[in-house]
């Protein structure tokens, strides 16, 4: 076994294990419940002390960002926080850079608002590209004075230290969270803040309800009025003792390796004991080779990538609906699925509109012994790195480019495999 260099890699050749995968791995912690946490310890008036935490590099643009408004952030072991604040957030003297981090770029967004003083909240190319105007619409309808050039980062916050009162409505469709943007800083309102839905459905709602119950750990008074409406009582927060749950999304490539390879991997965690959204896809899992013909993804998005290499392999073909926003992700992660799926095997995939039909073929297997390299670009995008390296345990000659993408949620995710006795080398 070649391990993978400390430095940067350029590719991972991953070799088909000849054995079905047994052992135990511990996912890391959440980073949806991770980052909500950071954020609300952040504005709690205490220490707060962070157990079973996600370090990412999406956790650490996040803790970076609370530490320049002058939150005091400390890592006593792998997987703990300590954040100790007054409960406020002062003005930066730079630019809060968060990267293509969408949870820290748009729980900030709002969060912000109660500075007093000038922010800016900005990524990095990609995070430039994906949109954040129905947020900053939501914003201006309470007073505040948020703006952008383009409907996506860098925004421009001009904080009074307020977050106002009375109702304010959102579109949630294109992404939950700007609802959770908006629910967590609502309790620092003038008074009582209704958050309410507009549109048909909302994105993800399990994501809203792990936002509530973080809130609530934290002090917070949320009632919901109806399935579309909540109403936050101006309470602020209390600094807490909190443990973040291990991550449902990372927790799908294993349960998917060991469905593929007849394997048996403990987590340490049974998989009814996740509360996150993304959960629900091992019941689709545990389907496999004959999961259902249609699949709705909507409310397990991060999900996706990995049902959708594991239904490449599945006895009859899948389609994959209500997940158009995943064309707003780290990529646009249906049109990336599709080309990379058809780098393995010609007309494998193809998108009808914006849902995803993957043709499956369960032949794919014997390409074990496959010679050539066939080499997947993963667009920046840890979760299509993770989710085709499933692809290479069935099939030879697979390389993934850019491999240290994963560092942005699992950063020991190769680590994982190989403890399991898969071999890489890199290149």
């Amino acid at each position: 076994m070649t391990a993978a260099a400390s430095s940067k890699l350029e590719a991972l050749t991953i070799v088909p294990p000849d054995h079905p995968l047994v052992g135990r791995v511990t996912p890391p912690g959440s980073k949806s419940i991770t980052n909500r946490a950071l954020l609300l310890a952040a504005l709690a008036k205490g220490t707060s002390r962070l157990t079973g935490a996600l370090k990412s590099k999406d956790t650490a643009l996040m803790a970076k960002a609370l530490i320049q408004m002058g939150v005091s952030v400390e890592e006593p072991d792998a997987t703990s926080f300590v954040v100790t604040s007054d409960g406020t957030l002062k003005a930066p003297a730079e630019p809060l850079v968060l990267g293509n981090a969408g949870t820290a770029t748009r729980f900030l967004t709002a969060a912000v608002s109660l500075v007093e003083g000038r922010v800016v909240v900005d990524g990095d190319e990609a995070m430039r590209k994906r949109p954040i105007e129905p947020l900053l619409v939501a914003l201006r309808s309470l007073g505040i004075d948020a703006t952008s050039e383009t409907g996506c980062p860098p925004v421009l916050i001009n904080g009074t230290g307020s977050f106002g009162s009375g109702r304010v409505e959102i579109d949630g469709g294109l992404s939950s969270q700007y609802v959770s943007a908006l629910l967590m800083a609502a309790p620092f309102g003038e008074g009582p803040i209704e958050v309410a839905l507009t549109g048909k459905d909302l994105d993800a709602r399990g994501y809203v309800n792990l936002t509530l119950a973080a809130m609530r750990a934290f002090g917070a008074s949320v009632e919901q009025l109806d399935e579309m409406t909540w109403q936050v009582q101006p309470t602020g927060y209390q600094a807490s003792d909190f443990h973040i749950e291990p991550d449902a999304s990372a927790a799908t490539y294993l349960w998917a390796a060991e469905a593929l390879t007849g394997g048996s991997i403990d987590l340490g965690v049974p998989m009814e004991a996740f509360t996150q959204p993304d959960a629900e896809a091992a019941k689709l899992i545990r389907m496999f080779p004959c999961m259902p013909g249609v699949i709705d993804g909507s409310q397990m998005q991060d999900a996706v990538p990995t049902l959708a290499v594991l239904a490449a392999f599945n006895e009859t073909p899948v389609r994959f609906v209500g997940i158009a926003n995943l064309r707003v992700k780290e990529c646009d992660r249906i049109s990336a699925l599709s080309t990379e799926l058809n780098r393995i095997r010609p007309g494998l995939a193809h998108e009808e509109g914006d849902d995803l039909v993957v043709s499956s073929d369960p032949r794919l297997s014997e390409l074990r012994h496959r010679n050539e390299r066939t080499s997947i670009e993963t667009y920046e995008d840890h979760r299509i790195a993770m989710s085709f390296a499933l692809a290479a345990l069935k099939i030879g000659g697979i390389t993934i480019l850019d491999p240290d993408c994963v560092g942005k949620t699992y950063p020991g995710y190769w680590d994982a495999l190989r403890s399991l006795g898969v071999e890489t080398v890199a290149a």
